[in-house]
């Protein structure tokens, strides 16, 4: 959580006119009654917007993407997969799709 900042403290990207300019005080018990929720006072449009711009971050969706399972090995085979390099996981996604056809 954000800690509140009390006094101004230099060398964060503003000046101290920029802090000294910012007037907010902490809002009243009845200021916090009056407000209302966001859907009720902002377009329907903003959110429409917010909703499209959440679903375009990220990594594009794939077709068929690959899927997390557990799975129990010797330990035996999981070190001669090991010992053949880093990249000893594909290695045995391979084998197990040469195994599968």
């Amino acid at each position: 959580m954000a800690r509140l900042r009390t006094k101004f403290t230099e060398g964060r990207g503003y000046t101290k006119e920029d802090w000294d300019a910012v007037d907010f005080p902490e809002m009243t018990d009845e200021e916090l009654a009056q407000m209302r929720p966001a859907r009720e006072v902002l377009p329907p449009e903003f959110f429409t917007g917010l909703d499209e711009l959440r679903r375009s971050r990220g990594r594009p969706r794939i077709e068929s993407p690959k899927e997390a399972v557990t799975l129990r090995l010797d330990s035996e085979t999981i070190q001669k997969f090991k010992s053949k390099g880093a990249d000893w996981r594909a290695r045995m996604a391979e084998a197990l799709d040469k195994a599968a056809s």
